[in-house]
């Protein structure tokens, strides 16, 4: 009896020392599957910061780009806006000059496009009340003067612009308004004009 005892706690004493090796084993297994499960969940995590920290700034980088461009159209918006501006109070001073200097720009004008010097002016209502003989009178003058007929008239009609005057003949109009004056010259003196309002 003493002998199976011996065995039985023999076998028992092996039973566990090998039970505490394969839990001793296992453990060891768990922590190194830990240790490399916390090490990839580390790597994962520093990746997925680097991947924001990429998109963050891809994404600030994006912003500044639309940010100086729309700030440099809305530079150059205020730049057009100023010169457009300019060439509005052009037109203003065109239309407010005194009935004297204004007729007799106008009549310039008039002889200058006249074609045969038989041609109608149409003027809008104001300057048909006030200037339109004078100009008539001294385009006529003028073209007299060039050895053209000075036969122009004052046209029936009136027109809706600001000042200046369409010469008319036979379904063809010559637009001299004001504002297409004023329009023409832009071209050539936006850049003077800019660079008076710009040093």
């Amino acid at each position: 009896m003493k002998g199976t005892e011996k065995i039985i706690a023999h076998i028992k004493a092996d039973a566990e020392a090998e039970a505490q090796a394969v839990i001793a084993k296992a453990l060891q297994e768990a922590e190194a599957i830990s240790a490399k499960d916390k090490k990839a969940a580390q790597d994962e995590y520093e990746k997925c910061i680097r991947a924001g920290q990429t998109e963050c700034e891809a994404y600030f980088e994006r912003e500044k780009r639309v940010a100086e461009m729309e700030a440099k159209k809305s530079v150059l918006q205020a730049k057009q806006d100023r010169v457009s501006a300019v060439f509005d109070k052009a037109l203003e001073q065109l239309c407010a000059m005194p009935a004297e200097a204004y007729a007799a720009f106008l009549a310039k004008k008039a002889a200058s496009a006249s074609e045969g010097g038989d041609e109608q002016l149409i003027f809008n209502a104001r300057d048909k009340g006030t200037v339109a003989a004078e100009v008539i009178a001294q385009a006529n003058a003028l073209l007299t003067a060039a050895g053209k007929a000075g036969k122009l008239a004052v046209s029936e009609k009136t027109g809706e612009f600001a000042g200046g005057f369409v010469l008319t003949k036979g379904g063809i109009e010559t637009n001299c308004t004001l504002e297409t004056l004023v329009e023409m010259s832009r071209n050539d003196m936006v850049a003077p004009v800019a660079a008076v309002l710009f040093e």
